[in-house]
């Protein structure tokens, strides 16, 4: 059965909703706080595909540069001179990246849904770690060592993240099924 586009954009706005809601569920660590924000983008992708789950991410990151304070630390156009804010464009890649992978199989399974998220957390870390450098470099004036940087925006969440794309994965094998039937 075909989604309609009521439909779709019904799920990009609760996507848009779960995002928000997992910046306040943080685990702290040093430097970039460890949230649910990508289960749900990498959920997005699966559940929504490329196109879909991506809009939701952008929409989410648009909302927070309008003032709304749905980031982990507020909102507001300043987000953008924040060192993570890196990860927040990265949202959008990682969904498309996800859902992209995901949606090249007529029936994906447990393994490319897992491959998928794990494709969507390596081009998460890329915009994070990236713009983190960038921003510490050229506007801060500060020069980061690359061993510490990878350590805290790849390194040390890496664990976390990989059961992060577990969840996703097996979620969304049970949700993906139903949403194609019309069932949700």
């Amino acid at each position: 059965m075909q989604r309609t586009h009521t439909k779709d954009l019904i799920l990009c706005a609760m996507f848009v909703a779960l995002i928000a809601i997992g910046a306040f569920i943080t685990i702290p660590i040093p430097i970039i706080p460890l949230t649910l924000q990508d289960l749900f983008v990498m959920l997005a992708g699966i559940l929504l595909g490329p196109k879909w789950g991506a809009l939701s991410s952008l929409i989410y990151v648009l909302m927070g540069l309008a003032g709304l304070p749905v980031f982990t630390q507020g909102g507001g156009i300043s987000y953008v001179l924040k060192p993570s804010f890196g990860f927040l464009i990265g949202f959008a890649f990682c969904s498309w990246v996800t859902g992209t992978i995901t949606h090249k199989s007529e029936n994906p399974g447990f393994k490319r849904m897992l491959l998928a998220c794990l494709a969507g957390i390596a081009v998460l870390y890329v915009f994070g770690t990236t713009y983190l450098y960038l921003m510490n470099r050229f506007y801060y004036g500060n020069t980061i060592a690359i061993w510490p940087m990878l350590l805290a925006c790849c390194i040390q969440p890496l664990p976390g993240d990989i059961i992060k794309s577990i969840i996703a994965a097996l979620i969304g094998q049970r949700l993906l099924p139903l949403i194609r039937q019309g069932v949700i």
